[in-house]
């Protein structure tokens, strides 16, 4: 086994997607001191992936979380267009859309760079890590670190142990997550997970009744923000995460658990039409 595990956060990092999880996630072990790698598809992803990174740093700066100059930070950031910038890095999480094939098809071309001594993990928030390690070359090497939206705020991370993941990697992700300030959860693979199982159980039911007409989203939110101290309410994180990411995440759960998390009509409707949250500005609320 490598130093990993007495690491606090790993020195190399690598990012593959630089969209608003992946640019968060490189973010979060930028302001730790790791020198971090985002690889991106095109130049046009590349330079948003680097602008998003670049603003949530200064925003932390200014928040007093860290010490700039901006500069002396961004030095430790490379954007790249190119997979094989992760050679030299000593964990690489995949933070690509939620679809099987393509998370199958870019954890293959990226372990195909990688040394033996380097971990390969998914930021999957509900995709089975055990179906995605029989892909794999290595898969003793390979885990789920499910990050949350926006990660620079949330306190959690989501360690998934998938059937061969080596007992010494999912030590060192407890490690890395405290060494990055945040609270692991360890949870053995299975649909969903933990947090989106139970998270998008809530959601879909709140979808319901709005549906149905029993009170209006704002009401049902304010519901379990006051009556049971949630953050946020679940139309709202829905409206965070993106309406068409829940959808994809609920028809997945769906085919795995049953039919109890078949998405309402309300959602699929709101997806066909665009409103797909914050992101567009509409979805269970108004976003401006």
């Amino acid at each position: 086994m490598s130093s990993a595990e007495s690491a606090m956060v790993p020195a190399r990092v690598g990012v593959l997607g630089g969209g608003r999880m992946g640019a968060g996630i490189a973010h979060a072990f930028l302001i730790k001191g790791a020198e971090v790698v985002v690889v991106e598809r095109d130049e046009a992803a590349a330079a948003a992936a680097r602008a998003r990174v670049s603003a949530s740093a200064a925003a932390s700066i200014e928040r007093g979380v860290l010490e700039g100059p901006l500069e002396q930070v961004l030095d430790r950031l490379t954007v790249s267009l190119d997979r094989g910038d992760f050679a030299d890095r000593e964990l690489v999480i995949e933070a690509v859309p939620e679809d099987w094939e393509l998370k199958v098809s870019s954890l293959k071309d990226v372990e195909r760079h990688l040394n033996d001594g380097a971990v390969l993990a998914s930021n999957t928030s509900s995709l089975s890590v055990t179906g995605l390690s029989a892909e794999l070359v290595h898969p003793e090497n390979f885990l789920g670190l499910h990050f949350f939206n926006p990660v620079p705020a949330s306190a959690l991370i989501e360690v998934v142990v998938g059937a061969q993941t080596a007992p010494e990697w999912v030590a060192a992700a407890r490690a890395w997550t405290a060494g990055l300030g945040k609270t692991a959860v360890v949870v053995n693979d299975a649909p969903g997970f933990a947090s989106s199982r139970l998270g998008v159980a809530i959601a879909l039911e709140a979808m319901r009744m709005v549906e149905e007409g029993v009170a209006t989203a704002e009401d049902i939110d304010n519901a379990m923000v006051l009556g049971y101290k949630h953050p946020t309410g679940p139309l709202k994180t829905t409206d965070i995460v993106g309406l068409d990411v829940r959808l994809g995440i609920a028809e997945y759960l769906a085919s795995t658990l049953g039919e109890r998390f078949d998405p309402p009509q309300i959602l699929r409707d709101k997806v066909a039409a665009g409103d797909l949250g914050r992101k567009t500005g509409q979805g269970f609320f108004t976003w401006t």
